[in-house]
């Protein structure tokens, strides 16, 4: 059964709504309450559980999708929607990591993902602001023309219609020469995903919300207590919660922030715009700002605009605290667009960047029949999608001819530098333990923050309600054991190796970790000491 509630669902953010999140009712569906039985149930109501779902329960399937909280409350309901085929990482390096073949390959699974959209759009009558557009890839100041140069005729080798422009479009100070991409889209992510999971239940799928999956095994999946026997389990959970180590030593997890600007009606063309990211970066991915347009109402569209990353939990390597990355990014889309009225929303994702630079969609090594999608590198809504074609089409015993580029076995030994820099990275985080808190005494923390604290040889998330209650936790994440650090702006505890997330209250809202931070219980003389 459907309802749309706005004030029992908690998003994976716990502070921050999205523009997309605002503009529409919550949709949930009733929670998992018995043991079930079905042919494949997918762990993950984002647009890859709800692609994969659709893709099955139109060819007749029985499906069954779980989602933790309520319809698009992960990623899908962070992401800026850019629908493009012009991706994070550059054409050339891809073509000289995996040669031509495959550039094509990545290429042609990114364009089909966005004609997909298209026509699932129009026939399922999905109002979602479908919008075919041009993409802008313009130099960051960092880099040099070479880069648009490679990339032109890399693209263009791959079968994509690109040229080389002397002029960005609207960016008449800051733009330069600028690659021009044509049939790039852009939509509502959370009103798409609405019309899917209407058609699913249509088809006779079943959707259950509030459903919290708690172990994956090959004969299925429990959740709430109970279990739903499967022939086949999707796990379409942004980074995959059924793999302890494998998959998390193949990508990592980096935060992304977003403004969304009122600017006058119409004083933009839509269109997506992306710098080639910031060349002397301490960071691996070389972090970029990417921009669209979005209406809004009927004085002001939005101008969505994206950047700042950083490692998840490791903000203060630059020694830019979240919270004052927005100010950062407010600063750079002001210089360039002068015409910004005002801030109607802010708000954080989670990136899962692979160490190859492709994503991670079809069986889990060493599985039959348990799929993942992870690493979508930034391009979260075609990469999605192309999960909903690919592994429905594993599912059903066809050959995909993505599915070799896409496989979560591979290993490149290519990219062994890079992956010994993040590994290392992650590594150092478990020195942690050996460090002293961010706080001496909790009588330093003020109502409605956190903090890391040390008691004995042992670390504690704490947090302080605004009615001045204490709250501690241990703060060893139950993934891995890393110490999770505290996210002022989100208002949750993150850690910094593999990508967990907690609320202030210990509640687990982003995996791999399975389990809430463990409460403990703390004499409050010892913590005021």
């Amino acid at each position: 059964m459907e309802s749309t509630q706005g004030e029992e669902s908690s998003l994976t953010t716990v502070y921050h709504a999205s523009c997309w999140v605002d503009s529409v009712k919550t949709l949930l569906y009733d929670a998992l309450r018995t043991n079930a039985s079905t042919q494949v149930v997918v762990v993950g109501a984002g647009i890859a559980g709800l692609s994969t779902a659709y893709c099955l329960s139109k060819a007749g399937y029985d499906v069954i999708v779980l989602e933790d909280k309520n319809v698009g409350s992960g990623e899908t309901g962070r992401t800026t929607a850019h629908l493009t085929n012009a991706l994070d990482d550059r054409y050339f390096e891809i073509e000289n990591l995996f040669g031509e073949e495959t550039a094509r390959l990545v290429a042609d699974s990114h364009t089909t993902a966005i004609k997909f959209i298209e026509d699932t759009v129009t026939e399922e009558n999905i109002a979602c602001d479908f919008k075919r557009v041009n993409g802008y890839l313009f130099l960051h100041p960092t880099d040099k023309i070479k880069t648009l140069e490679d990339e032109l005729a890399a693209t263009r080798r791959a079968g994509i219609d690109t040229s080389l422009t002397r002029d960005t479009p609207c960016f008449p100070k800051y733009g330069g020469p600028c690659l021009r991409f044509t049939g790039q889209a852009q939509f509502h992510p959370l009103k798409y995903i609405e019309g899917l999971a209407k058609a699913i239940t249509r088809f006779g799928g079943k959707i259950f919300t509030s459903t919290h999956v708690t172990r994956i095994v090959k004969e299925g999946v429990e959740a709430n207590g109970f279990f739903v026997k499967a022939d086949h389990v999707v796990v379409a959970t942004n980074t995959p919660i059924n793999d302890m180590v494998t998959m998390h030593t193949k990508q990592f997890a980096y935060r992304t922030y977003v403004i969304a600007a009122r600017i006058p009606k119409d004083v933009l063309p839509h269109s997506l715009w992306w710098d080639t990211g910031d060349q002397q970066s301490p960071w691996q991915t070389k972090p970029y700002h990417y921009i669209r347009t979005q209406p809004f109402d009927n004085d002001y569209d939005l101008l969505i605009c994206g950047g700042e990353d950083h490692k998840t939990g490791q903000a203060a390597k630059e020694n830019i605290p979240e919270e004052d990355r927005y100010t950062i990014l407010e600063y750079w889309a002001r210089e360039r667009f002068p015409f910004i009225h005002s801030i109607a929303y802010r708000w954080s994702g989670q990136v899962m960047e692979p160490l190859d630079f492709l994503g991670f969609i079809g069986k889990n090594p060493n599985d039959e029949n348990i799929y993942i999608v992870t690493g979508d590198s930034g391009n979260g809504m075609t990469h999605g999608t192309i999960a909903g074609m690919l592994i429905s089409d594993l599912i059903k015993g066809k050959h995909n001819r993505w599915q070799k580029i896409y496989d979560p076995a591979r290993v490149n030994l290519r990219k062994t530098g890079d992956y010994l820099k993040e590994v290392g990275s992650m590594a150092a985080q478990y020195l942690d333990y050996l460090l002293p808190g961010d706080i001496t005494s909790i009588q330093d923390l003020r109502p409605n923050d956190g903090a890391i604290v040390r008691s004995g040889v042992k670390k504690l998330a704490v947090y302080k309600d605004v009615q001045g209650r204490i709250h501690a936790f241990s703060a060893t994440c139950p993934h891995l054991g890393c110490n999770v650090r505290w996210n002022k702006d989100e208002q949750s505890f993150d850690c910094p190796c593999h990508g967990s997330r907690f609320s202030a209250m210990g509640k687990v809202i982003n995996g791999p970790a399975l389990e809430d931070l463990k409460p403990v219980e703390v004499p409050l003389a010892e913590l005021l000491k």
